[in-house]
C-alpha cells in the first residue's frame, strides 16, 4: 500500500487516502496485466511484438545460412547422426515464430510463463503472508509518520492552543486506528500507537521526550521514508517491466538460434526471463520474512517502542539487491541445467 504522508491526510480525510492508495495500486497491476495482452496476444501482427516477430523471422532467414554451412559440414564429418539430430533447430523455429495475429506460439507460451510464475508468487506470498504481515509491518512506520504529520503542527504552540491542536489532530487519527483495526483486528502495535496519541491528546501518563519525539518524527526522516518506500515500488515495477522486456525480446532470440554456436540465444533468452522471475519472488518472500520477524516481535509487545527505520532501509535497498543475487545464482543454475540437457539429448539423438 503507497501512501504519500503529507498534510493531504488532513485535506482529504484518512479514509480517502488509505481507499485511493488500495484503487492505486491495484489499478497498476491491472495495468501490467493489460499491456501483457495488448503486446502479446492482442492484433500481434500490427503491433510491437509483431514488427519484433519480422525482425526475428530475418534474423532466422540470416542465421539460416550458417546453419546450413555448419550442416553441410557436420554432414561430411559425422556422417548422419549429429546432422540430422541439429535439423530440429529449423523447425522449432519456425513453429515458434508464426504468427496468427492473435499471438505466435512463442508468444502464448511466454505469456503462459508469466502467469504461472505470477501464480507461484501470489501464493507463497498468501501462504506466508496469510496474516497480512507485510502490510502490518509498513504500516506500523507508516502510521507514525501520519499521525507525526498531523501532531508536528502543535509542537510550535503552547498552552491552551496545543491542547486544542492536539485534540484536533487526534481525533482525525482516530480514523486512522479505526480503519488499521477494521483491516488487522485489535493489534499490539495499534493499541501502542493510540495509547501514545491519547497520552499527548489528554495529557495522561507520561510520555518522554524521546517517545514523543519518535512519534513525531522530523520532516526529513519523513521525506527519507518516502523515497525508500517509493523506491521499492519503483523496483516491483521495474521488475514487471524488464520481464516485459525480455519477453518482447524473444523473438529475436528464437531468430538467432540458428547460429552454430554452443549456447542457444534462447537458452540464454530464457534464462533471463526465469530469473527476473526468480527475483520477483525472492524479493516478496524477503519482505514477507522479514515483516514477520516486526509483527511477531515487537509488533506484539505494547511497551515496545521499535524504530523501523532499518525495515524501510532494507524493503527499499538492500532486499532488491538480495533479490538479484539470487536470481543471478538462480540463473546461472537454470542456464546450466538447460545447457547440459540439451547437450545430452542433442548426443542421444
Amino acid at each position: 500500500m503507497q501512501l504519500a504522508i503529507q498534510l493531504i491526510f488532513a485535506q482529504l480525510g484518512i479514509d480517502d487516502v488509505l481507499d485511493n492508495g488500495v484503487a492505486t495500486s491495484q489499478s497498476i497491476a491491472q495495468g501490467w496485466d493489460k499491456q501483457w495482452l495488448d503486446l502479446l496476444q492482442n492484433n500481434t501482427s500490427n503491433n510491437l511484438y509483431g514488427a519484433i516477430t519480422n525482425l526475428g523471422i530475418f534474423f532466422a532467414v540470416g542465421t539460416l545460412l550458417f546453419f546450413m554451412l555448419q550442416f553441410l559440414r557436420d554432414l561430411i564429418s559425422y556422417e548422419y547422426s549429429r546432422p540430422i539430430s541439429a535439423l530440429i533447430w529449423p523447425f522449432i523455429v519456425v513453429i515458434l515464430l508464426s504468427n496468427s495475429g492473435t499471438g505466435s506460439i512463442l508468444s502464448n507460451l511466454t505469456l503462459g510463463v508469466r502467469n504461472f510464475l505470477n501464480t507461484v508468487n501470489q501464493q507463497v506470498v498468501a501462504s506466508a503472508d496469510a496474516d497480512k504481515m507485510y502490510q502490518q509491518a509498513l504500516n506500523m512506520s507508516i502510521a507514525e509518520d501520519i499521525a507525526g504529520s498531523l501532531l508536528r503542527p502543535c509542537e510550535s504552540l503552547t498552552g491552551q492552543q496545543q491542547s486544542q491542536c492536539f485534540v484536533k489532530a487526534a481525533e482525525k487519527v482516530d480514523n486512522l486506528w479505526q480503519k488499521y483495526r477494521d483491516t488487522y483486528g485489535n493489534k499490539s502495535w495499534i493499541v501502542r500507537l493510540q495509547n501514545k496519541v491519547d497520552n499527548i491528546r489528554y495529557g495522561t501518563g507520561s510520555v518522554s521526550e524521546a517517545s514523543f519525539n519518535s512519534l513525531l518524527g522530523s520532516t526529513v526522516q519523513t521525506s527519507i521514508k518516502n523515497f525508500l518506500v517509493s523506491l521499492q515500488y519503483a523496483f516491483q515495477n521495474l521488475i514487471e517491466a524488464t520481464m516485459l522486456l525480455i519477453a518482447a525480446l524473444g523473438p529475436i532470440a528464437v531468430g538467432g538460434s540458428l547460429l552454430p554456436v554452443a549456447g542457444k540465444p534462447i537458452f540464454a533468452w530464457l534464462t533471463g526471463f526465469l530469473s527476473i522471475g526468480i527475483a520477483k519472488i525472492s524479493f516478496n518472500i524477503i519482505a514477507v520474512l522479514t515483516a514477520a520477524v516486526i509483527v511477531n516481535g515487537p509488533g506484539q509487545d505494547a511497551n515496545v517502542d521499535p524504530d523501523l527505520m532499518w525495515f524501510i532501509i532494507f524493503l527499499g535497498i538492500l532486499a532488491p539487491v538480495l533479490s538479484l543475487l539470487v536470481a543471478a545464482a538462480g540463473g546461472f543454475a537454470v542456464f546450466s541445467a538447460i545447457s547440459n540437457t540439451a547437450s545430452l539429448v542433442k548426443e542421444r539423438i
